[in-house]
């Protein structure tokens, strides 16, 4: 009985001793400019947006439709940098003030979006699709 301990620890002690001999790899890649660059744009943009959702008109604009800016703050650092970049987009076309609720019907598109597929939960008229 004793020798068969020996023979099964022995069988599984011997594939360990060989692979630990065997080295890790690591791979890495050159991060081009471009790359570098489109990284710091997104975070520039998500700032931009961020603090447009901050100001206080905005604010009140958004309870006024029952949005929460926690909320549509909490939802920007959710968004793709694409999706982002192109509402950084909308908000700097907007004149001031002007442009307000085109831009707040675009975050309420994009909330409703998400809380039909089950993403969030915002709006209470909404059913998941999960």
């Amino acid at each position: 009985m004793l020798k068969k301990l020996y023979r099964l620890v022995a069988a599984v002690m011997i594939p360990c001793v060989m692979l630990a001999g065997v080295p890790l790899t690591a791979q890495a890649a050159m991060v081009s400019t471009e790359q570098a660059m489109v990284t710091a744009a997104g975070d520039a943009d998500r700032e931009r947006v961020t603090a447009f959702f901050s100001r206080d008109d905005v604010q009140t604009s958004l309870q006024a439709q029952g949005v929460s800016a926690s909320d549509a703050i909490a939802r920007v650092q959710a968004l793709s940098d694409a999706e982002v970049a192109q509402l950084a987009d909308r908000v700097d076309q907007a004149p001031a003030g002007a442009g307000v609720v085109g831009v707040l019907f675009t975050v309420f598109l994009i909330l409703l979006v998400t809380d039909i597929m089950g993403l969030t939960k915002v709006f209470p008229f909404t059913r998941s699709i999960r």
